[in-house]
């Protein structure tokens, strides 16, 4: 296969060399009539999470940068038109004609103005030059991320290398802004939808509130305070009217409790000792009285009863026991007024409590339709709130630190980034090989006919017998009597192989044809049957070519009676064949052109004459006419074991010589393989011609 391509090179070798010194001369001169471009870079880091100074969310969810989508978005930001004309708006690229310059571009191409108009740009002319700026900007800007990493760099061309550096730095600061100004821009429409919809609940919470207020005055509810629950509803209020029923409530039953009381003291037999009890006086004179005795009965034990001081003693007691007497014949009284107030004060409250369940049963039922307009106006007031507390959030959500920081700035380059001469050159090698790939390739194709001997196998799928070389002898006849030329070593070659053809060695009967005329049929036949006599066989070579003959000029007999004529009816075969010089072979002309060739040779005369030519010769080989636009080749294959297809190297195009192929095999001919005739010595050379050549070479040297 290498020495294939090599061959193919080497055929085309001026073309080829032709392709890579134009390359080499469009690179050299592609890179001296370049102007010079210096490229600056300038790296930023883009974080996934930005510094929130403020902790309170925004819009956007924390994990929304966590994706792959998150850096390719950024990517695609820092490429974007609009940043682009951030950059040009910041720097006013529209009125720089240096930058215009520095890309070499005319901006006012087709405009024609004097000078004193260029200061004074029309709107029209202003937006042209606004939008070339910004395509040039685009065309010349490179984002290049760092793989694995956080980091990107931006670089930016230009002929001048200030300018690259300016629009390099400005392009990742307005990179930085644009950002800040997106995310203050999506609050911003978050903040004028949430104040559209705060004034519409404010306005409904208004509404709700005063319906509450207007009700509870006309039903005449008086709320004492809610009570929330642990959900954050708002359950049962407490009203005026229920706060006093609770109170009298209570009151009546202390004031029950007392009339039962003072009853069971009205009514049952209680003594002295149980009055004293109950009446704070009464017990106090008792208190003083024991006290009393207790100093009388101290007294006595050291003074007699008559001593001042005993008898004061006795006389106190006196005084108290008539004291308790009295308090204890008031007893009875006391107890019934007791009791008189107690059930009065008792039927005085229940009264007022009866008349505050009324006026609760009242409320109750007023209350339904006033906790419908309070869950309004709770419901107004929340959402209220939860919007209002939102609003604020989302006020102070924008103010956060970039997550965009720059890490290097670019600076003004100090050497060209192109164009590189070696690099060119490199670049021009490649795409002259590819050219001159290309353009062989085109030629191969162009000129398809079967220059590689070898390439024979794969591209007519029949057996490769052998390679003839070109010969500018003027006789084949000449060149196969000396049997150590080349020609007679290539067919020696091709017998070679042709003995591996069957089992019985050699075809005995065998065809020689070829897709056109003058492709050295002919000569293969009369080759093959010279080396055959030279082994010792008895070998015919019939000329079966009807149509154009020349076996005879090789031998310089005449065609008067040859193949045709035996083919009408002539039995004398053996008075048609005439010998040669060549040891072992004789020859058979054609004969005299019949009007149609192939109805002689569609009987089955011929196909009986060849076996009855095995039978006395050793082989029989016929040289056919061609197979192309004519069916000579086809009958007589009939008649034979075999045929050999010969080609001439670089004639019939492949497709012609696989549809003669074709053609042959469609009759059931067996093909031995194919022999390459008029091979050129460059091929032979590098190909094929060293066996032939060696012992040429070995001679003169």
């Amino acid at each position: 296969m290498l020495v294939q391509y090599w061959n193919i090179i080497y055929r085309r070798k001026w073309a080829v060399l032709t392709i890579f010194v134009g390359a080499l001369a469009i690179g050299l001169l592609t890179t001296l009539l370049t102007t010079p471009v210096y490229t600056a870079t300038a790296r930023i880091e883009i974080s996934r999470e930005q510094q929130n100074v403020t902790k309170v969310e925004g819009l956007e969810s924390p994990q929304a940068g966590q994706d792959d989508e998150f850096y390719q978005t950024q990517y695609s930001l820092l490429s974007a038109r609009s940043l682009a004309e951030r950059v040009a708006k910041q720097l006013r690229l529209a009125t720089n004609d240096g930058f215009f310059d520095a890309h070499g571009v005319d901006p006012d191409r087709g405009i024609f103005f004097d000078s004193d108009r260029r200061q004074t740009l029309s709107q029209a002319e202003r937006a042209k030059r606004e939008a070339l700026a910004v395509d040039l900007l685009l065309d010349h800007v490179t984002i290049s991320p760092i793989t694995r990493s956080r980091l990107v760099d931006v670089r930016y061309t230009s002929a001048s290398p200030g300018l690259s550096a300016e629009i390099a730095n400005t392009w990742t600061q307005q990179f930085i802004e644009a950002t800040i100004d997106r995310r203050f821009a999506s609050t911003a429409n978050a903040r004028k939808f949430l104040e559209e919809r705060l004034a519409t609940l404010g306005g409904r919470l208004e509404a709700s509130e005063r319906a509450v207020v207007r009700y509870a005055t006309e039903k005449g509810i008086v709320s004492l305070g809610r009570q929330q629950g642990p959900d954050g509803r708002i359950g049962a209020e407490q009203t005026l009217v229920a706060a006093d029923l609770q109170t009298l409530n209570a009151e009546l039953g202390k004031a029950t409790a007392e009339r039962i009381e003072a009853a069971s003291r009205l009514g049952g037999a209680a003594g002295a000792a149980d009055g004293g009890i109950s009446n704070p006086a009464l017990a106090g004179l008792r208190q003083k009285r024991a006290e009393a005795a207790a100093e009388y009965a101290k007294s006595l034990v050291q003074y007699e009863p008559e001593y001042p001081t005993a008898q004061a003693l006795a006389e106190q007691i006196r005084t108290l026991d008539a004291s308790i007497a009295r308090e204890e014949a008031r007893l009875p009284a006391g107890r019934a007024r007791a009791y008189s107030d107690a059930a009065r004060r008792e039927a005085t409250l229940r009264q007022e409590v009866e008349q505050l369940k009324v006026q609760l049963n009242q409320q109750q039922r007023d209350a339904i339709q006033y906790n419908i307009f309070q869950r309004e106006a709770d419901t107004n007031r929340e959402l209220f709130d939860s919007l209002l507390q939102r609003y604020k959030e989302i006020g102070v959500a924008g103010v956060a630190l970039s997550n965009i920081s720059v890490v290097d700035t670019a600076r003004i380059p100090d050497v060209p980034s192109s164009p590189k001469l070696m690099i060119n050159l490199a670049l021009a090698l490649v795409g002259g090989l590819a050219l001159a790939f290309v353009v062989v390739l085109a030629l191969e194709q162009i000129d398809e006919g079967l220059k590689d001997p070898s390439s024979a196998t794969t591209l007519l799928h029949v057996p490769f017998l052998g390679a003839v070389p070109q010969f500018e002898y003027e006789s084949a006849s000449e060149v196969l009597s000396d049997v150590k030329s080349e020609m007679v070593e290539a067919y020696l070659s091709v017998q070679s192989n042709l003995a591996f053809s069957t089992e019985h060695g050699f075809p005995r009967s065998l065809l020689v044809t070829s897709s056109r005329p003058a492709e050295g049929k002919t000569t293969s036949s009369l080759a093959l049957a010279s080396v055959l006599g030279r082994t010792g066989k008895k070998v015919l070579l019939i000329d079966a070519d009807m149509r154009s003959p020349s076996v005879h000029h090789f031998f310089g007999h005449s065609n008067d009676r040859g193949l045709s004529n035996y083919l009408v009816g002539d039995e004398d075969w053996k008075g048609m064949v005439l010998p040669t010089k060549h040891s072992g072979l004789e020859i058979m002309t054609a004969g005299p052109t019949p009007p149609s060739a192939a109805e002689l040779l569609s009987g089955e005369r011929i196909v009986s004459f060849v076996k009855h030519l095995q039978e006395v010769y050793d082989h029989v080989i016929i040289d056919s006419a061609p197979v192309m636009g004519l069916a000579d080749a086809p009958l007589l294959s009939r008649a034979v074991e075999g045929c050999v297809f010969v080609v001439e190297a670089g004639g019939v195009p492949v497709r012609g010589l696989r549809s003669v192929l074709a053609r042959l095999h469609q009759v059931q001919a067996r093909v031995y393989g194919v022999i390459v005739t008029k091979v050129s010595q460059r091929q032979v050379s590098y190909g094929y011609g060293y066996g032939y050549g060696y012992g040429n070479r070995d001679e003169e040297a």
